[in-house]
């Protein structure tokens, strides 16, 4: 079954369109996140460092929640050309953060921002972000609803079971 974000994708975005989404972020997710960007920063791996700082453990890297952003873009063909977070409260292991996407603006040119809120399991907001970048156009759309008649194989969100959080939330503009 098609990804229901890819769809919306292939059928047109509009302005307000919203997208919901969660993850779970484990140490794991950290220490290859660590490895990938070489970023060892002892905040993320050493409590000694962290009761110094005034946190309750370990925490995840903050481009590492952010990169949930990664999840629509890469459903609907976004080019990204600009990307700015805003770290608000730390995201600790076994943190499920629900990540909600909102289109802002759409050009004719496909030029396109939208703004996404990520919150805890607790509904406290630990970041946000601001994002530009390029939406497909009409052959690039064509190209997503055959790679979907195809069974998207290389989409491992192709699945039946998507986590998508209640559909998508549709403008009415």
């Amino acid at each position: 079954m098609a990804n229901p974000i890819r769809l919306k994708a292939i059928n047109g975005l509009k302005i307000d369109d919203t997208f919901t989404y969660q993850r779970t972020f484990t140490k794991k997710d950290t220490l290859l996140f660590g490895d990938m960007t070489r970023d060892y920063n002892p905040v993320h791996y050493d409590e000694r460092w962290t009761d110094e700082k005034g946190f309750k453990g370990c925490i995840c890297h903050g481009l590492l929640v952010g990169s949930m952003i990664c999840e629509l873009g890469g459903q609907v063909g976004w080019l990204a050309t600009g990307m700015s977070f805003k770290f608000t409260s730390p995201v600790y292991f076994g943190d499920t953060i629900q990540c909600t996407v909102t289109i802002t603006k759409i050009k004719e040119n496909g030029r396109a921002e939208a703004a996404a809120l990520f919150i805890n399991q607790d509904k406290r907001q630990v970041g946000y972000a601001h994002m530009t970048g390029r939406l497909p156009m009409k052959k690039e759309k064509e190209i997503l609803k055959a790679m979907t008649q195809e069974g998207d194989p290389t989409n491992q969100l192709a699945e039946e079971d998507y986590p998508l959080m209640g559909e998508f939330v549709e403008s009415g503009k």
